[in-house]
């Protein structure tokens, strides 16, 4: 049950959103027990977005929630993941690019917790 919220301050083209969509639902792998088969992705671009006073560089802001527990390893090799991929497909720079890990114990779906 993960679900990756991605926010940038640039558009987002409905070809690139697919190729995004494609290679999220790959990276979420990198998770053990995740994959794209519970994947919920969302994608809001030309946001308002500041990074470092400066809101004209391209700048994104990634949140991963996953149910469950991950490991650092794990983590690492998402964060690698998500901004080669936001560098490759929107030419973000990496050094712009945040991403924020959640992890939590309950998580709904089809009217129950898990």
């Amino acid at each position: 049950m993960p679900c990756i919220q991605t926010k940038v301050n640039v558009p987002i083209s409905p070809e690139v959103e697919k190729s995004l969509k494609e290679k999220l639902g790959q990276a979420i792998t990198n998770i053990p027990g995740k994959s794209e088969n519970w994947l919920m992705l969302t994608f809001e671009d030309n946001v308002h977005l500041y990074f470092q006073g400066n809101g004209t560089e391209p700048a994104a802001f990634v949140e991963v929630k996953i149910y469950g527990k991950a490991n650092r390893t794990a983590y690492d090799k998402m964060t690698a993941a998500v901004t080669d991929l936001l560098h490759q497909e929107l030419s973000i720079s990496p050094s712009r690019i945040y991403i924020k890990y959640e992890e939590t114990e309950y998580w709904g779906w089809n009217g129950s917790n898990f």
